[in-house]
């Protein structure tokens, strides 16, 4: 099939799905799904906090419909995959959120893809977090533009220097909350500008308020940042905590400025709003009555608002108490666009539109299920199941060893919303029953499925060239190992003792000689030392110079490679060490030539 045919089909695909909405008397609703990071449950004046400030979201949730139990996963990148695909997160390939564990299949279908299809102009700013190299970036997976990071979290949230624009490095001026939602209003305006006809999908994924908890940091704008921090300081919470209420507050001021702009250009009847976060909390100061904090399986770990308005479709105040999952958000947002579901895929999330109309229901899921442990998957440690009123817990390490089954709690969500009391020697059938329905659901999730990282694509003419992150190698050797400070400042060190290597996994799409170099730091006291860097017998040799510290990295060219086409593995070792440290490795780069 030629461009010009594939782009006459996709015409044709979306002038019939609006069709099919005319002649049903029905015009596709702009579709705006915000998440936050690492917003508690706990973090809103709506559910009951009497410390932090959040006017904009509280009359949001009474303005349309709020669920009393949904869940998200316990961290970012598995409940990101559950929402764009439909489906729990491992078994879309997602089991961590760093070290190659989040890049999401390229065999999944995401919800973008569905909705752009369907005739819908598509857009993502903010936090992507399921894949950073080609073909796994944001607007090769079905949006339309695309600005944001692709990483868990960016180090400076003023000026911020992690962000990309549709695949290209970007610089930018400003608090970085401002400036995701001045890329939303500007997209949502120049769709209605110059695609009128087309609905949005505006998905706002702001990175706050993840760590590090920052307000604004420069020179100029400072003393407005302090401000807000002080103003929760002086409420009596510890300054961590300020940091965090600020970062939130400063969250729902721009929800705030969306919404009016939304009002003011008339589109807010037309748009419908979801609000969520993408797990469970970090601040500590006030949580209610729920036990446990991000990457837990506790309800304070899993348990998000949700908030859905659509003016003159869905009830004013409507409460949803069936437990609800962030898998419904696919089948939800494709319904309300009138675009279908993948039928050759299992789908484990159901649309939320019957309660949404409804604007009540105490039933929706049977069962919902969680696990988090950071490396793999394993259904016996960090794991959760629970049903429309109890829930049952395997916290902690490993639940295998003879025992361990005392450490499991069972508790009661309907009279024990904080699960205090454990149940578990009181209902040893329930209990069962229970563990047996989660090993039935993990035994079916992870079937057939790898968990280790994908190959690094090398090759591309759009991405040349190619980043070798540290957290993606495999290490070998006694003293070399992973350091994790930020994604961006990682780094291998202890390189002291022939041998000792780092490998990365790589797929070669287009052979030919390729440019090695990277970014190094040594200290004089250590210089002499080399490395070799190669593929199979093809290698290269770099004599690392002193660059001050070992924490002062500088870029180098280390020689050039001949690629076969296919996959490979790069391997990178020491040759010989002169004393101590030879090298500090923070990015190997490979860059085609030919």
């Amino acid at each position: 099939m030629n461009c010009r045919t594939a782009s006459l089909l996709r015409i044709a695909f979306v002038v019939a799905a609006l069709w099919t909405h005319a002649v049903a008397g029905k015009t596709p609703p702009n579709l705006l799904v915000i998440m936050t990071d690492d917003q508690g449950y706990w973090e809103l004046g709506s559910t009951g906090n009497p410390h932090i400030e959040t006017p904009h979201l509280d009359a949001l949730a009474q303005s349309g419909v709020r669920f009393a139990r949904y869940y998200a996963a316990p961290v970012c990148s598995p409940t990101r995959a559950g929402m764009m695909t439909g489906r729990y997160a491992f078994r879309t390939g997602i089991y961590n959120t760093r070290f190659g564990g989040d890049s999401l299949s390229l065999q999944e279908v995401t919800v973008a893809e569905l909705l752009k299809k369907a005739g819908y102009r598509t857009g993502l700013f903010g936090k992507w977090h399921l894949g950073r190299y080609h073909g796994y970036q944001p607007q090769q997976r079905g949006f339309d533009e695309f600005l944001g990071h692709y990483q868990g979290h960016i180090e400076r949230y003023e000026y911020a220097d992690q962000l990309v624009h549709n695949g290209r490095p970007v610089r930018t001026r400003g608090y970085v909350t401002e400036l995701f939602t001045d890329a939303a209003i500007d997209f949502i305006d120049e769709t209605r500008r110059h695609t009128p006809e087309s609905p949005f999908f505006c998905y706002l994924a702001y990175n706050a308020p993840h760590s590090p908890f920052q307000m604004d940091t420069s020179h100029a704008h400072q003393p407005e940042g302090d401000a807000m921090i002080e103003k929760y300081l002086k409420k009596g919470l510890p300054l961590p905590q300020a940091r965090i209420y600020a970062m939130v507050e400063r969250v729902d001021h721009n929800i705030g400025r969306l919404l009016a702009h939304l009002e003011s250009t008339g589109l807010a009847r037309d748009t419908v709003v979801f609000f969520m976060s993408d797990n469970g909390g970090v601040s500590k100061h006030w949580t209610g009555e729920l036990r446990g904090f991000k990457a837990q399986v506790y309800e304070g770990g899993v348990r998000s608002p949700l908030f859905v308005r659509w003016p003159g479709q869905f009830p004013v105040g409507g409460v949803v108490k069936g437990q609800a999952s962030h898998v419904d958000l696919l089948p939800t947002l494709c319904e309300l666009a009138g675009a279908p579901v993948p039928d050759d895929r299992v789908i484990d999330g159901r649309s939320l539109v019957p309660l949404l109309r409804a604007g009540t229901g105490d039933r929706h899921h049977a069962y919902v299920y969680h696990s988090w442990n950071r490396m793999l998957p394993t259904p016996d440690a960090n794991w959760g199941i629970s049903d429309q009123r109890f829930k049952l817990v395997g916290a902690g390490g490993g639940t295998r060893a003879k025992g361990a089954e005392a450490n499991w709690g069972l508790f009661d969500l309907e009279n024990d919303p904080g699960e205090k009391k454990n149940l578990a020697p009181t209902q040893p059938e329930r209990v069962k029953a229970l563990r047996t329905e989660f090993l039935r659901w993990y035994g079916d999730v992870t079937r057939g499925i790898d968990y280790e990282p994908v190959p690094i694509p090398v090759g591309h003419a759009d991405e040349n060239p190619v980043e070798l992150q540290p957290s993606w190698a495999k290490t070998k050797g006694d003293g070399v190992k992973y350091v994790f400070e930020a994604y961006d400042w990682d780094t291998i060190e202890g390189w002291s003792k022939p041998g000792e290597a780092a490998e990365w996994k790589i797929a070669v799409a287009r052979g030919g000689r390729y440019e090695v170099s990277l970014d190094y730091g040594c200290a004089g006291a250590n210089a002499g030392g080399r490395l070799t860097i190669g593929v199979g017998h093809a290698h290269v040799e770099f004599t690392p110079v002193p660059t001050g510290t070992s924490n002062v990295f500088t870029h180098a060219v280390a020689g050039v490679l001949t690629l076969s086409p296919g996959p490979a593995t790069l391997r990178a070792e020491v040759a010989a060490a002169s004393a101590g440290e030879a090298i500090r490795l923070n990015r190997l780069w490979l860059r085609r030539l030919d």
